[in-house]
């Protein structure tokens, strides 16, 4: 049985923020998917020094997106580009392979218009072409984070950011993605500085993204990415005591390979300015941080592979 499809009815309060490189043909599928949403959102795009004419093609086939240039690559941080042009009260972040399911944009944006304390609502992930949850799902449903019963669903921890629509207000004022991560888990960190800000995120199943894994995706350099940030968003928020165990823990159960010993490489070549900017949570978010950890122990989505 398929969802009926909402009819058109524009909705000014969001606005869709992409980062691309290299993947012209898979992000002209995803901005004919957005195109045709019945939200018809405002649309941004910051391509990241691609060299394969991306630019030039979303010019020219969507003049009536705005298009960002940098001229480098900005990994993560071509989003925080993309949300200085923001203008209205929320901003869906979305990946050149992943697109949003029509009516989600909608229900997000009155999910966060009558919860001033929620920053984020993440959605649900369909894989596609096979139609399957995501592994990560099952985790997000799972949260094991208590919440206040206004929630609209599990309070969570972190957030996915192609799949999470975030009160603009609030990106901002949490600093945005850390250019120091660049890509690769970058979530982590400033879902973290927002918690301690006091503000919630949450899961919501009524929301639904769409995800087809790009073949160009290199699952070795984001596994590498992937590590290395953990560590560095460990050594930056995490106490000592758990700082020490969380690296430990990975040291244990990561691949014994190239990929991760030059993740822990170019981790401890950046211990210098993480420790500069070294700024442990308070007790209470710890504990809530420490209970995520343990539960993201058993997740298969949770696996450093590739």
């Amino acid at each position: 049985m398929t969802r009926a499809q909402p009819r058109e009815n524009p909705d000014g309060r969001t606005t869709v923020v992409l980062i691309t490189h290299d993947r012209r043909e898979e992000l002209l599928r995803t901005l004919a998917r957005l195109r045709r949403l019945p939200e018809r959102p405002r649309v941004i795009v910051t391509d990241n020094a691609s060299a394969d004419g991306t630019a030039d093609a979303v010019a020219r086939h969507f003049p009536e997106m705005t298009l960002l240039r940098p001229g480098r690559n900005l990994g993560a941080v071509g989003r925080n580009l993309a949300v200085r042009h923001v203008r209205t009260p929320y901003v869906a972040f979305c990946d050149d392979d992943s697109w949003w399911e029509p009516g989600s944009l909608r229900r997000a944006a009155d999910l966060l218009d009558t919860r001033p304390g929620l920053a984020a609502v993440t959605a649900r992930i369909v894989v596609q072409p096979d139609g399957t949850e995501d592994p990560v799902v099952r985790e997000l449903r799972e949260s094991p984070l208590p919440g206040p019963g206004w929630l609209p669903g599990p309070a969570l921890g972190s957030f996915l950011a192609a799949a999470t629509v975030l009160r603009t207000d609030a990106f901002r004022a949490g600093g945005g993605f850390h250019p120091g991560l660049w890509l690769g888990g970058e979530e982590e960190l400033l879902a973290c500085d927002l918690l301690r800000q006091g503000w919630w995120l949450a899961y919501a199943e009524e929301l639904t993204v769409h995800h087809q894994a790009s073949p160009l995706r290199d699952s070795t350099a984001r596994r590498v990415l992937g590590i290395r940030n953990t560590l560095w968003f460990t050594w930056l928020r995490r106490p000592l005591p758990s700082a020490l165990r969380r690296t430990g823990h990975l040291m244990r159960t990561v691949p014994r390979d190239a990929a991760s010993a030059r993740a822990f490489a170019r981790a401890t070549a950046g211990l210098p300015w993480v420790l500069r900017q070294r700024d442990p949570v308070p007790p209470e978010l710890e504990r809530r941080l420490a209970a995520l950890e343990r539960a993201r122990r058993t997740s298969p989505a949770r696996r450093y592979v590739g």
